[in-house]
């Protein structure tokens, strides 16, 4: 026999003490508390399950009868408690919230002999502990709406029904005086859930020991990402002008368009088209119409419609009034006609210095003046589209104010300048 084997043969009655001493201090060792974050998310599934459950059965209820909603919701409340905990609690030692997270009810000291439930808990127990839980947060709420009803906080001083309000008072102070301890405790040892676990030794526990928790918290990192996400973009879409960055595009995609035939030389088309008039998209709407009407109209038409603003003749049928009539005409620097309110609008949602393109002609314009007829402006039209309002140059639809046209603040001018200057005045205010 070597000197190993003479050395191990010597230390085996050491090595069974130390065994028995180390499986004797486990069977006494107080076991760790439970994680208080899963007790606390057992309860939040459980609050989950009843506004789940009784969603449903209040919307039923108000088709019914709209006053049954009030009037028997807190019956309606009890019931589904009462058949979630006869389900849960009474049958299988644990809440659905409590299944979810691995954990079930255990009792501690005195009181564990006499009858049980087929959860193997004491019958005596649950029935203290469903009447705590369920019965008098239900009794509470019916004597608490009944006093409301009554008017017990405004009887005298020295009237039972005062009084008795004041007691429920108190004990409301009580009670949740007592809950906020029983929850620093719980914060502090991780035992006793609620007050009423406090008093009757209900601890949660694993339903599995020596199981290693394992929680998976990418769906909840996922939620909370897309949930920032959508806070952000609600934030940022009403600061972003949509038809400003439309506007750039279409201008930036037309001169990609264009920077082919400016690169190759020898092109004498490219001279003879510039010469050419630009015509926008509302061209061959008739003068009498306002163009920005037409197209606010067309974001809104229905495709089954039959109207369509981008075709339509530059005249309508004889004695059928225009579709989109000019109110308060202004005239623009292109000499095309708008209304005040489109083109005030336009003229102060874009930039003062690149101004607003023309729907009709593509220029750019920054000013518009109020339409006189018979007065000539820079920037007219030929005769033809001028007689759309008229021989006289005014429009068979006459715009007048029952206050004369020198009392009007519309009888000026204004411009897209103007209207940045008068926009960074109102921010400095």
């Amino acid at each position: 026999m070597s000197a190993w084997e003479a050395a191990w043969d010597a230390a085996q009655p050491r090595l069974s003490a130390l065994r028995t001493a180390l499986s004797g201090y486990d069977n006494h060792r107080t076991p760790a508390p439970i994680n208080r974050v899963v007790q606390l998310d057992a309860e939040i599934l459980d609050q989950e399950l009843v506004s789940v459950l009784q969603e449903p059965l209040n919307r039923s209820l108000v088709l019914i009868d709209e006053g049954w909603k009030g009037k028997f919701e807190p019956e309606l409340t009890f019931l589904i408690h009462a058949a979630l905990y006869k389900l849960s609690v009474w049958n299988s030692g644990a809440s659905y919230g409590a299944k979810l997270q691995d954990l079930r009810y255990t009792v501690k000291g005195k009181g564990t002999s006499g009858p049980l439930t087929p959860s193997g808990l004491p019958r005596r127990v649950l029935l203290i502990h469903g009447a705590l839980t369920l019965l008098a947060p239900y009794l509470h709420t019916r004597l608490r709406a009944y006093g409301l009803s009554h008017a017990w906080p405004d009887a005298p001083a020295s009237d039972i029904r005062r009084r008795t309000w004041d007691f429920l008072v108190a004990c409301e102070s009580s009670y949740t005086a007592l809950s906020l301890a029983n929850f620093v405790a719980f914060l502090s040892n991780g035992r006793f859930r609620t007050l009423a676990d406090r008093i009757l030794q209900l601890q949660l526990a694993p339903s599995r020991p020596q199981v290693q928790r394992d929680v998976s918290y990418e769906f909840m990192n996922r939620q909370m990402v897309w949930h920032a996400f959508t806070e952000f973009l609600l934030f940022l879409l009403p600061l972003i002008n949509a038809r400003k960055l439309r506007r750039r595009f279409n201008k930036l995609t037309a001169a990609l368009v264009s920077l082919p035939s400016q690169i190759i030389p020898g092109q004498s088309s490219r001279k003879d088209s510039a010469a050419l008039p630009t015509l926008g998209k509302y061209h061959a709407l008739g003068q009498d119409q306002c163009a920005i009407c037409a197209e606010t109209a067309a974001l809104n038409l229905n495709l089954a419609d039959d109207v369509n603003v981008f075709s339509a003749p530059r005249d309508g049928p004889e004695g059928e009034p225009p579709a989109f009539p000019v109110t308060n005409p202004y005239i623009t620097s292109c000499g095309h006609i708008y209304c005040y309110a489109c083109i005030a609008a336009r003229l102060m949602d874009e930039d003062s210095e690149a101004g607003w393109e023309c729907l009709r002609c593509m220029t750019v314009v920054k000013e518009a003046d109020r339409y006189i007829p018979g007065k000539r402006y820079q920037g007219d039209r030929d005769d033809s589209e001028a007689s759309d309002f008229g021989a006289d140059g005014s429009s068979e639809y006459e715009f007048s104010s029952e206050f004369g046209e020198n009392t009007t603040d519309l009888s000026g001018s204004f411009t897209s300048s103007a209207f940045g200057r008068f926009d960074r005045m109102s921010d400095d205010e």
